[in-house]
């Protein structure tokens, strides 16, 4: 350049394009961005919430839990997984695998092939898993209204509360299917759905006799 003209510096911004010593020519894409950006952290989570991805149990709903066994789900909690009686489909009594949940609850039933007594069947659960940090109480046996026992124990944990609930749901108890039901709540919570929990457990039916 020559005479008294200056080289224009890098990064210069004309006055007319400046507000607050920003060039006003990034704000629409800086905008866009922030908004994108917010709708990622915030807006799904909202739309999660606002949208009912999973099937919220009604009264008269009935879990099926093969060969004619069925459960009553607790009305409002979230059928994550599972079939409902009366639906097309039909569920098998050893390959059951169903999931309530609800705020800082889940109860999750898991069938299986199993010769023994529920007690039994419960031990191998426990040897399966291995020895997992926790207190551990008193094995225990509730029976439904339909007369079916199952073997029930609790533990606690830093992850929470665990109740297990092992059933062989049909005649010969021997040889018929096993049922494991496990709840699990967040620490110190389980008293909050105890009602909902003995109720949903004494609800559980065997079906007919094999």
């Amino acid at each position: 350049m020559t005479g008294d003209a200056q080289e224009i510096p890098q990064g210069w911004v004309p006055v007319e394009h400046r507000f607050l010593g920003l060039d006003r020519r990034t704000f629409t894409p800086a905008l866009v961005a922030l908004t994108a950006a917010l709708v990622l952290i915030y807006g799904l989570p909202a739309l999660n919430s606002a949208i009912p991805w999973h099937n919220e149990v009604k009264a008269g709903d009935v879990l099926d839990l093969g060969a004619g066994a069925t459960a009553v789900p607790p009305v409002g909690w979230q059928l994550e997984s599972g079939t409902l009686t009366g639906t097309a489909a039909s569920a098998s009594p050893t390959a059951l695998q169903i999931t309530l949940a609800t705020g800082g609850a889940t109860i999750d039933l898991r069938g299986a092939s199993y010769t023994g007594s529920a007690d039994a069947f419960l031990d191998q659960v426990d040897r399966s898993e291995g020895d997992a940090p926790g207190v551990d109480g008193a094995r225990g046996t509730i029976t439904t209204a339909a007369g079916l026992t199952g073997v029930v124990q609790a533990s606690t944990g830093p992850a929470g509360d665990v109740l297990d609930v092992a059933f062989k749901v049909g005649q010969p108890a021997d040889t018929a299917p096993a049922l494991l039901v496990r709840v699990r709540t967040a620490p110190d919570q389980f008293e909050r759905y105890r009602d909902e929990v003995t109720a949903f457990l004494r609800g559980i039916t065997p079906g007919a006799a094999r």
